[in-house]
């Protein structure tokens, strides 16, 4: 692997999606090894006090890195935590040798660039229940669950725990403004949410049953009311937007667990981007210890969520995705 393999290796793993587009990573090579560690200087300590959903963005990041060297031909062993004397070392990725490009290597690897999350409503079409199967066997392979969320009293709980949890965090002064702080309004940015990936609409009004986070807080009307149609106030109430939702989880709850939730979601994302679809979290209810142990009782869970997704067709007209650092910012090479 020379310089220029290992640099579109790294570039593939930074379209990574990241918990408000923080991209908290950094990356070194030295010969035939790629070392991933964890950027704390662009955690978020209100939204993600213990580092959790951090540590999950860098698992997807070295998934990313994973399917990219099997789509240029590569093999590769991967070791979480090599070394308990720098737990800013994630992972490390060993070339082992040439491999074999199957169709699936290179259809999951074109996917890295056509992925990006979608805030926007999907198409009213559902999700066929041989690609939730497929995602669920995706995830299995590394020991983690993956549950679609069916049942009509499972669906109440999750969304009534994803409202409350995003008005809790609305009312939270420190959440605002380190969200605030993670708005771009420069479409050039190379980190955060750029306002026009964001719809601008706003997520307590649209016809849909699951609360996406609302990026513009403050700014909204204090006498808004869902669906309501200013302009034909008599018009009947719209279709409701049912998206498909699933909950990944894992058996433990440390960092290697966060981890690997990380790698599994990247399978989870490349191959629903394959068959079509799109995906946004819905992590309201994660980011509060209250919120995220109701939903384990609620829900029955034998084991520990790690992120709640809503799937689905996009429309054609969708929001543009986040761009990413420079790989020379987040890229060094040993001498």
């Amino acid at each position: 692997m020379d310089r220029e393999q290992w640099s579109r290796v790294v570039e593939a793993a930074t379209r990574a999606p990241s918990i408000h587009n923080t991209q908290p990573w950094s990356f070194s090579v030295t010969g035939d090894r790629l070392d991933v560690r964890t950027d704390a200087a662009r955690a978020l300590h209100t939204l993600d006090r213990t580092g959790r959903q951090r540590v999950i963005s860098c698992g997807v990041a070295v998934e990313f890195a994973v399917v990219a060297l099997r789509a240029e031909g590569v093999d590769v062993a991967v070791e979480l935590q090599p070394d308990p004397a720098s737990p800013e070392l994630l992972a490390t990725l060993t070339v082992t040798g040439p491999r074999e490009v199957s169709e699936a290597d290179r259809a999951l690897g074109a996917a890295i660039a056509s992925r990006h999350t979608e805030r926007a409503p999907f198409r009213a079409q559902a999700v066929p229940a041989e690609v939730v199967d497929d995602l669920q066997r995706a995830a299995g392979t590394f020991s983690v669950w993956l549950k679609p969320i069916t049942e009509a009293d499972e669906e109440v709980a999750t969304a009534f725990l994803v409202a409350r949890a995003e008005e809790l965090e609305q009312s939270e002064p420190e959440y605002v403004e380190e969200l605030q702080r993670w708005l771009r309004t420069d479409p050039a940015a190379t980190d955060g949410i750029p306002v026009v990936s964001v719809p601008a609409e706003d997520p307590a009004t649209r016809p849909s049953n699951w609360l996406i986070r609302d990026f513009a807080v403050g700014t909204r009307p204090a006498d808004r009311s869902p669906f309501h149609n200013p302009d034909d106030p008599d018009a009947p109430p719209p279709a409701v937007e049912r998206p498909t939702v699933v909950l990944v989880g894992t058996d433990n709850d440390d960092e290697i667990a966060w981890l690997t939730a990380g790698r599994a979601l990247g399978q989870v994302l490349l191959r629903a981007t394959v068959a079509g679809l799109a995906a946004s979290p819905l992590t309201q209810a994660l980011d509060w210890p209250a919120t995220r142990t109701q939903l384990r009782g609620r829900l029955s869970l034998v084991g520990h969520p790690q992120m709640l997704l809503r799937l689905g067709y996009p429309s054609s007209d969708r929001t543009p995705s986040t761009n990413r650092r420079p790989v020379a910012e987040v890229l060094t090479f040993a001498d």
